[in-house]
């Protein structure tokens, strides 16, 4: 038994035909450009990462607080635990 059902021998008569039809030049030219494409997508997926990583980087130096603001603009969660008062009236 072979994959899935199929004897060696099956294998064998479809890869012999396949190499009758393409020949061997275009074989090797179809392998040679999918294996360009797997290492193009592989530098691609590692650059991805090296720029998200460099992103997060970046973005947490960007949120610093300055003047009771944040830079970006993003929003603090904060817990008030007493309330002050300013009394507003003008008392010359």
């Amino acid at each position: 038994m072979g994959f899935g059902g199929i004897s060696p021998w099956s294998l064998l008569i479809i890869l012999f035909i396949i190499l009758l039809l393409f020949g061997t030049k275009r074989l090797r030219n179809m392998g040679g450009d999918l294996g360009g494409a797997f290492k193009s997508f592989k530098k691609s997926m590692k650059d991805g990462e090296e720029t998200e990583n460099n992103k997060d980087a970046a973005d947490v130096e960007s949120t610093k607080v300055t003047h009771n603001k944040i830079a970006d603009g993003d929003v603090i969660d904060v817990e008030v635990t007493k309330k002050e008062t300013t009394d507003t009236s003008n008392k010359s």
